[in-house]
């Protein structure tokens, strides 16, 4: 099985590029069929599932079956994960969204504090599930293996080769302190690649950065084949990284 060749990039996607979700609905544009306009790309409401009619979020699709990424990640854990774990994100963010409207429509913001973390930590994980589903894919040309291009010539600039880069990521990845996600990262500053590590849904990445690829360590990504062995998890989830989604992104804002 193979994905449809990604649709090209213009400047116009410059506007939309504000961190990780930017990113997501950037990363679901290289993966969408053909659409009618000709920039085949997806509005933010399809990508993020929001429902203007309810006024709230809706879980989005995958975008392909849950037994797609087989062997490397099994069908019952990615159906658990999208449908329940996303969801309850998703959940999380609109009960979170409507307490501050409460809270504003009786100016009683004695709660303010805490439904505010409550909208970064749900609302963190929508968007980082939503970028995570889309930069990986099933079997086909590009997925896992190496990138290609400019992005493959700034891994080996900045850490020296894409084997030094991987088992960076994978290390970062395998010794992150609890949940949370190893991120591929581009720093806006320094104008170079990092890799970083996330606790939770939205805690420790560095600010000046945009995530182009994020590893979710959270157990339920990975338990029901992997148990305790995190490490080898990682080490399968890099055969069904999407490199080409990940090289257009890249390309995008490093340009």
């Amino acid at each position: 099985m193979s994905n449809p060749p990604a649709p090209a990039f213009d400047r116009r996607d410059a506007l939309v590029l504000l961190g990780s979700a930017g990113l997501a609905m950037m990363a679901a544009k290289a993966n969408a069929q053909p659409a009618n306009d000709a920039h085949n790309a997806p509005d933010l409401s399809s990508v993020f599932g929001w429902d203007a009619a309810k006024g709230e979020y809706t879980l989005p699709k995958l975008p392909y079956p849950h037994d797609a990424l087989e062997p490397h990640l099994d069908k019952a854990t990615m159906e658990i994960h999208h449908s329940k774990h996303h969801q309850a994100y998703v959940s999380g963010l609109n009960k979170a969204l409507a307490e501050l409207k409460k809270a504003r429509d009786a100016a009683d913001f004695t709660l303010v504090k805490h439904w505010s973390r409550e909208i970064a930590f749900h609302g963190g994980g929508h968007v980082n599930h939503c970028l995570f589903w889309a930069t990986m894919a099933p079997p086909g040309p590009g997925v896992g293996g190496e990138p290609t291009g400019d992005l493959a010539a700034a891994i080996t600039r900045d850490f020296g080769s894409f084997d030094a880069f991987s088992k960076h990521f994978q290390a970062a990845a395998a010794a992150v302190e609890g949940s949370g996600w190893a991120w591929l990262v581009h720093d806006h500053v320094a104008r170079r690649l990092m890799i970083q590590q996330m606790e939770k849904q939205q805690n420790l990445l560095v600010t000046m950065v945009t995530p182009l690829l994020g590893c979710d360590v959270w157990e339920h990504a990975y338990y029901l084949r992997y148990q305790n062995k995190r490490a080898d998890y990682v080490k399968a989830w890099m055969n069904v990284i999407n490199w080409p989604v990940v090289e257009k992104m890249y390309a995008h804002i490093a340009g």
